[in-house]
């Protein structure tokens, strides 16, 4: 009888304590999803950037509207609508989102790496700042701080187009990318790269030639681009094991162009 009182009262503490928090969860404020199909449709006129940089803006808008209800209800002491704010900012903040045009890709191939550029700088040692700090566990990266690192990029060849930096920026956009396996993307990036210093140090032409020949099985592409990195980028110590493995690689495709023949 004893043991019945006790699990009784435990029972009616524990619903107490339940009842403690907050007894308005929003359930019934939340804006409810309209079955009905959405009728899409796209203005004349209207291009990809227009959609692209009106999304960005929403985007944002919705964001700072939410950041100032918090701060708004934090001043008013209403914590319920406060909880609610905070959640519904927390979700935004982790829901995917994409950049539906990567920045390189709007840039022209003829812009040279020439000048030096103090705030082009800062960006880039900022940059490869984070992308260090996303590796520092071995064998597995931080992909928001890359991300974040990738925005760096992305800001400095936006912002500083002839800056000096801007094909290392272009070239280790493309190092992150391909660490996402977007590969197209990143075959932009080191295009860029040696397009916009012919003679980089980095190793660009071999990894884009790696991605045509891996990646995309564009080989008569890889062949020319794996001869052009031997010849050009594999003229530097640093890049040596890059240019056996180019040579290998060519004999490969050379004798599968000949099979084909």
């Amino acid at each position: 009888m004893a043991r019945k009182v006790c699990t009784l009262a435990l029972i009616v503490l524990l619903n107490a304590l339940a009842g403690c928090g907050d007894p308005n969860m929003g359930m019934g404020q939340r804006i409810p999803e309209d079955p009905r199909p959405v009728t899409r449709s796209v203005p004349a006129g209207v291009g990809e950037a227009d959609i692209v940089t009106e999304l960005e803006a929403s985007r944002q808008a919705y964001r700072t509207a939410l950041e100032q209800l918090v701060v708004y209800y934090s001043r008013a002491g209403n914590n319920t609508k406060l909880q609610w704010a905070n959640k519904e900012l927390d979700a935004v903040r982790v829901m995917p989102k994409y950049h539906y045009i990567p920045e390189v890709i709007d840039k022209p191939i003829n812009l040279k790496a020439t000048t030096p550029i103090p705030a082009a700088d800062d960006l880039y040692y900022d940059a490869l700042d984070y992308a260090k700090k996303a590796g520092r566990i071995r064998g597995l990266k931080n992909r928001n701080l890359l991300r974040l690192a990738l925005g760096k990029y992305n800001r400095l060849i936006r912002e500083h187009e002839t800056s000096d930096k801007i094909d290392d920026a272009a070239f280790n956009a493309g190092v992150i990318n391909e660490e996402f396996k977007d590969y197209s993307i990143a075959l932009v990036y080191f295009q860029r790269a040696y397009y916009w210093d012919p003679d980089t140090v980095n190793p660009a032409r071999f990894r884009a030639a790696r991605i045509l020949d891996r990646n995309m099985h564009r080989y008569a592409e890889a062949l020319e681009l794996y001869q052009q990195a031997v010849a050009t980028e594999g003229r530097r110590d640093q890049n040596r094991q890059w240019k056996d493995f180019a040579e290998k690689r060519i004999r490969g495709l050379q004798k599968l162009e000949e099979g084909e023949s």
